[in-house]
């Protein structure tokens, strides 16, 4: 399913809809500068290259899908989602403005892959700086848990 997410302050979140995000969110220098995820507790920060409107792809799996060929960078990172609910918004969406995706319960491997692309089918900030992706969320059970991996390293830091 594509979605449109309104990635404020440069980020959008995967989480349970139970799941609270205290502090700094996971945001360490390793996920900064290399991961481009923060993780926390049944929940992923996933950084933007533009604060604007963004698309998101997610597809859920049965098993490890193929990379996307034309991924820049891909991440992967286990993701708790006990309630079953996956709720998928920017930092400033008012609830209802969420996405929720339902879910088996458990816990998920997830796959961020950015996807070099056009701009979204819908109104986006022109004058906002940084290049356009398409973020390919792939979700399927995790039967072991396993730390953060980045599957293809991108180009360095954005700038912001």
């Amino acid at each position: 399913m594509r979605l449109v997410v309104h990635a404020d302050q440069r980020q959008f979140s995967l989480r349970d809809t139970t799941a609270w995000v205290p502090g700094d969110g996971g945001w360490s220098d390793e996920a900064v500068s290399s991961h481009r995820i923060a993780v926390e507790p049944s929940s992923l920060a996933v950084a933007t290259a533009r604060s604007d409107l963004v698309e998101v792809d997610v597809a859920v799996h049965a098993g490890a899908p193929a990379l996307d060929a034309g991924a820049e960078h891909a991440v992967e990172a286990d993701l708790a989602v006990p309630s079953g609910q996956l709720t998928i918004a920017g930092p400033a969406d008012y609830p209802g403005q969420e996405h929720v995706v339902a879910l088996t319960p458990g816990t998920y491997r997830v796959r961020v892959s950015y996807v070099e692309s056009e701009p979204p089918a819908t109104t986006w900030n022109e004058h906002e700086f940084g290049e356009h992706y398409r973020y390919a969320v792939d979700l399927w059970p995790s039967a072991a848990p396993a730390p953060v991996a980045v599957v293809r390293a991108g180009a360095g830091v954005w700038d912001g």
